[in-house]
């Protein structure tokens, strides 16, 4: 019966596009209902001037783009859609509205076109990764002021949309909830037209130490921040300590990532401002020390980390125990390790087996590009094979698969198919045909 009525509704909708003056005058008096499989069609249809009318009068909060697309003229009809947008909002005859406080252009698989209607007055939108909307208003104008500013998410033709947010005069708002700058220098004009209090998700590369901190100052809402190639000079200047001031206020942080980002003997400041909930840490290429182990191993974020990446960290160098101390205390709840080409070897990895045992609820872990026996791995995976929750592990080509351990040349391919096989046979062997394990020559 539902699809029933979904069908007449979409039949309804053609039938109107199939005049499109009528349907543009139709609108005033247009149900609700009519609303959605109306702009579906009109947005798969290509009618644009239609869809420019709809957005003038959409009777709901929001209106997500989501997965719908078309193969030609994309840009123009998304271009049409925005050029709807009320700037500034004024009061329309229709019975409807205008209600549009959010536009959202990303390709979402979870949205729906629109947002079920709730009784708060502030604009959430209720779908299953819900958006916040931040109530940013321009004081200079008392009518601005009056009115709940406008959201618009950014997904691509940025010029067109920088050119709508200059003729706004503040009523409307670009935001971007994930936002990846691969070269700063290259950004910096867009970054001016962006309201970076909407970002969780950032994404910085190739920028100066000082120009990520501006940038802090402006994210204040982050959930996730990922830095690699970060230039600066020493952890003991001041441009780092202002940098840790502004990481200190990220209270929402929950996921943390930094390659390339010289901590040697450093970390001990960064944990102490990080929030105690972190649940992601992740430290390539970062120059670790055996002394960095230990202070992750005693801070406040150790028991509750879920996923840990301490790839290509010579932390193994010296002494496994700070290591060893480190899987203790993570094991309650860390479910993705990662410690690739950390010169992991046969006696440290035996060493810190029974931790590593210990971590029960443990799904990804990744060791490979280290200098490990077979007999070894073998030990290795016998002892994990009792870790249900367990599925997935890359592991080390053996080094005796090398002429010259860990120089790709050198590889002997019969001899890796051969560990690859017992590897088979030995979780066959276990019953744990649902652990896949692989190498990254594979």
């Amino acid at each position: 019966m539902m699809r029933a009525t979904a069908t007449l509704l979409e039949l309804a909708a053609r039938s109107l596009l199939s005049n499109e003056p009528a349907a543009i005058r139709a609108l005033e008096e247009l149900p609700r209902d009519l609303f959605v499989p109306l702009f579906i069609a009109a947005f798969l249809g290509g009618h644009k001037k239609i869809l420019t009318a709809m957005v003038r009068v959409w009777p709901f909060r929001c209106l997500h783009v989501g997965t719908l697309s078309v193969r030609e003229s994309y840009y123009e009809i998304v271009e049409a859609v925005i050029d709807g947008l009320q700037i500034p909002p004024v009061q329309s005859p229709s019975s409807w509205g205008p209600k549009l406080r959010i536009l959202d252009l990303r390709q979402d698989l979870d949205c729906e076109t629109t947002c079920l209607e709730t009784g708060t007055t502030f604009p959430f939108c209720f779908t299953r990764h819900r958006v916040r909307c931040l109530g940013i208003v321009n004081s200079e104008s008392e009518l601005q002021s009056a009115q709940e500013p406008m959201e618009l998410l950014q997904s691509n033709f940025l010029s067109f949309l920088r050119s709508k947010v200059e003729q706004s005069f503040g009523s409307l708002h670009l935001c971007c909830r994930d936002l990846q700058i691969d070269k700063m220098s290259a950004h910096r004009s867009i970054l001016q037209f962006l309201d970076l209090g909407c970002v969780d998700h950032l994404d910085v590369g190739e920028a100066d130490l000082s120009e990520v901190t501006t940038l802090l100052a402006r994210t204040i809402h982050l959930d996730s921040l990922s830095l690699y190639n970060i230039a600066f000079k020493s952890c003991q200047r001041k441009n780092f300590r202002t940098f840790l001031n502004r990481l200190g206020r990220l209270d929402n942080l929950q996921k943390l990532i930094l390659s390339f980002f010289h901590l040697t003997d450093q970390l001990h400041k960064l944990l102490r401002v990080l929030p105690p909930q972190l649940d992601t840490l992740c430290l390539p290429l970062c120059g670790l020390s055996d002394r960095d182990v230990t202070v992750l191993s005693q801070s406040s974020q150790a028991t509750h980390l879920r996923l840990l990446n301490l790839s290509d960290n010579q932390i193994f160098s010296e002494d496994y125990e700070p290591f060893q101390t480190l899987l203790e205390k993570v094991s309650g709840t860390l479910q993705h390790l990662e410690m690739s080409n950390c010169l992991i070897t046969d006696s440290a990895l035996s060493a810190v087996l029974p931790a590593l045992s210990q971590c029960s609820h443990l799904r990804v872990l990744s060791f490979a590009f280290n200098p490990i026996t077979m007999p070894v791995l073998t030990s290795l995976l016998q002892h994990l094979a009792s870790s249900m929750e367990l599925k997935h592990v890359v592991y080390p080509v053996p080094v005796h698969c090398y002429e010259q351990w860990n120089f790709r040349g050198s590889l002997d391919p019969r001899k890796l198919a051969e560990v690859q096989a017992q590897v088979k046979a030995m979780l066959q062997a276990v019953q744990r045909d649902d652990m896949t394990w692989t190498t990254c020559a594979e």
